[in-house]
């Protein structure tokens, strides 16, 4: 999950978040890092991009995005040959 956690503070610009500051049920949204619809959109390009992986709903979203063990859950269930 490091390698995640670098991978969203790199996409985001977080320049002043060290990975081991995030923890990994800490949720990403409101009281936990705080972030906004904008950074939700940087996270669902992360996902295509890095991953190939698309979401398809908004539903889905806030379920991925809750947290990084639950986007990393998320990666390795749908990764690609993963099935």
């Amino acid at each position: 999950m490091a390698d995640l956690k670098k991978q969203i503070i790199a996409q985001l610009n977080l320049k002043n978040l060290e990975p081991d500051n995030i923890g990994d049920d800490q949720p990403l949204f409101n009281e936990g890092l705080g972030l906004d619809s904008i950074d939700a959109l940087e996270l669902i390009v992360l996902l295509q991009q890095d991953y190939k992986i698309k979401l398809t709903n908004a539903e889905e979203g806030q379920q991925v995005f809750r947290s990084v063990r639950t986007m990393a859950q998320y990666i390795m269930d749908h990764q690609p040959g993963s099935k």
